[in-house]
């Protein structure tokens, strides 16, 4: 029984103690860690790979990471989050998964696959990673604009879409595949139809139970229940253990106690997904992508590539601006994680073959890597074409952007907010930011910004402070607004000064200068300062909360990413 268990206990400890350093080795270069789990994978394999690859206790944790992905992904696909944004998630999402899985999938068929597997394999390589792209966003501060918000809608449909792909890829391989695929799909849609009977007749009232404990370990325990006894109801009637674990996330997400399960399932699905990517890893095939890596590279630039084309014609349907569709186009070009899944399984081995198989996951690998550099490369490309087309279609935007009554200074987080707000009630502004960087950004995610350095009173005369109503600094220190705010009040008595802060005592001492301070502790940060500047501004204080309200359940989506590992 000992020696048993010391020999199940030694390729586990191995694992964690190299995925610690992958993990630690990725993020040192600015890289998914998903990408750093693969490559030691593929390590591992050239080494000792026979001993890891074949240990049923690595198998059966990875396995377990992906369950606990598809559990998570349930979490956040409530079915009020899908009818608000049902017109992206619904329209926009299957159109742009069917122009990449058509592109893709003739790429594939002329490269020598047959039609199944061609397809089969592009609608797999259509997918975008919720799992890079998901915290790309809100590092960037795109939770808000356009882009971030469909982006977030498409990446909720793919993830759904990906489990009807696992359906279909199980169906794979049983005879004749169209009669099985559909049959699974009507167990699948009779499944979710009783997931939802369950969230409201059996879970939302056993968690309420559990509520009364008062003990975290509880709700780990309840978690844990929910995501294993679900799928493996699922794959009791013949279906995958991940559709059952999707279905239990999607069961919890209509109760109240969604987020705090959310804390306390996120560092085993963390830790299981680790052990799933390395188990990628390790089935690959070393030997060919040694030989083959300019082939890995080759189609990692054309999967990108056909991905930015497909996804910018499927938004140009939607009517989106051509540089709106550019950005869009390039933030969603990389493989999802979804592929590794997919692809890990035997009977999609089989048909697409080991070795092509092995090639297109590092393919897909190499362009997660490469995200966000892509994704800066269409954001720029984005920020010139519309300034520039703004400026054609409108000769008189300057003299608009002058006269406009609020005047942000900072498109950081905060400005962003406040502009957003501005926007929803129809009050015109401009921007002054002195960052290059922030300001290219902020223009190509469609803000109405120019560069300046706002403490520069040499700036305040073309910046036409006379005309405006408000000039909010929403990054402004004490000791500088000390310097020239008298002299500005001097030069500009009827102006009204807002500027946000972060604690009392620093309010206290804005005030004393005749500036409006707001300590604003809102999340997303903003909105107590836009809520005071529309406040000043004369909107209804019912419509400005119900706007915050609305931005607070925006945020809570955007900032917690539906998968992987983030």
């Amino acid at each position: 029984m000992a020696a048993t268990a010391l020999s199940a206990l030694i390729p586990v400890i191995f694992l964690l103690a190299f995925g610690v350093l992958a993990v630690v080795a990725s993020r040192a270069g600015r890289l998914s860690p998903i990408v750093g789990y693969l490559v030691l994978g593929l390590l591992i394999r050239a080494t000792e790979g026979s001993i890891l690859a074949e240990n049923s206790t690595v198998g059966l944790l990875a396995e377990l990471g992906v369950v606990f992905l598809l559990f998570d992904i349930g979490l956040h696909f409530s079915l009020t989050h899908v009818r608000r944004q049902a017109k992206d998630i619904f329209g926009f999402g299957p159109v742009q998964i069917l122009f990449g899985a058509v592109l893709l999938g003739l790429l594939a068929f002329v490269t020598g696959l047959a039609p199944l597997p061609a397809f089969f394999l592009g609608a797999v390589l259509a997918l975008s990673s919720t799992a890079v792209v998901a915290p790309l966003i809100a590092e960037r501060h795109q939770q808000s604009c356009p882009v971030g918000l469909t982006a977030t809608a498409i990446l909720v449909f793919q993830d759904v879409a990906a489990i009807f792909l696992l359906i279909i890829a199980g169906a794979l391989g049983g005879g004749s595949i169209l009669p099985i695929a559909v049959f699974a799909l009507i167990k699948a849609a009779a499944a979710f139809v009783l997931a939802v009977i369950f969230a409201r007749l059996i879970v939302k009232p056993l968690f309420k139970l559990v509520a009364h404990t008062g003990q975290e370990e509880v709700f780990t325990a309840m978690a844990l229940l929910v995501a294993l006894s679900t799928a493996w109801a699922t794959g009791q009637i013949g279906l995958s253990l991940t559709l059952g674990a999707f279905l239990g996330g999607m069961a919890v997400a209509e109760t109240p106690y969604r987020a705090i399960i959310q804390s306390e399932v996120k560092p085993f699905r963390g830790l299981l997904l680790g052990f799933f990517f390395i188990s990628v890893g390790l089935s690959l095939d070393v030997g060919p992508l040694l030989h083959l890596w300019p082939v890995v590279i080759g189609i990692s630039f054309a999967l990108i590539a056909t991905k930015v084309l497909s996804n910018a014609a499927a938004s140009l349907v939607f009517r989106w601006s051509v540089p709106g569709s550019l950005q869009l186009g390039f933030l969603l070009a990389q493989g999802s994680e979804f592929a590794f899944v997919v692809l890990s399984l035997p009977a999609v081995r089989t048909m697409i073959g080991p070795v092509r198989v092995s090639i297109v996951v590092a393919a897909v690998a190499l362009s997660l890597a490469l995200t966000p550099n892509v994704a800066q490369i269409g954001r720029r490309m984005a920020g010139q074409l519309r300034r520039r087309r703004e400026r054609l279609n409108d000769p008189e935007l300057e003299l608009k952007e002058l006269a406009a009554p609020v005047l942000i200074i900072g498109m950081g987080r905060i400005g962003r907010t406040l502009a957003d707000g501005l926007d929803e009630f129809s009050v015109r502004y401009s921007a002054v930011e002195r960052d290059q960087r922030r300001l290219s950004e902020a223009i190509a995610d469609g803000y109405i910004a120019m560069y300046g350095d706002m403490t520069d009173p040499r700036l305040w005369n073309s910046i036409a402070s006379h005309g405006r109503r408000i000039n909010a600094w929403t990054g402004v220190s004490y000791e500088t607004a000390r310097d020239f705010i008298p002299f500005s009040q001097s030069l500009y008595p009827n102006l009204q000064r807002f500027a946000a802060v972060t604690h009392e005592e620093e309010a206290g001492l804005f005030e004393l200068l005749g500036v409006r301070a707001v300590v604003d502790r809102s999340l997303p940060p903003g909105l107590d300062f836009t809520a005071a500047v529309l406040s000043a501004l004369g909107i209804n204080v019912e419509a400005i909360d119900e706007w915050m309200r609305h931005q607070q359940e925006r945020a809570l989506a955007a900032n917690e990413p539906t998968s992987a590992v983030a």
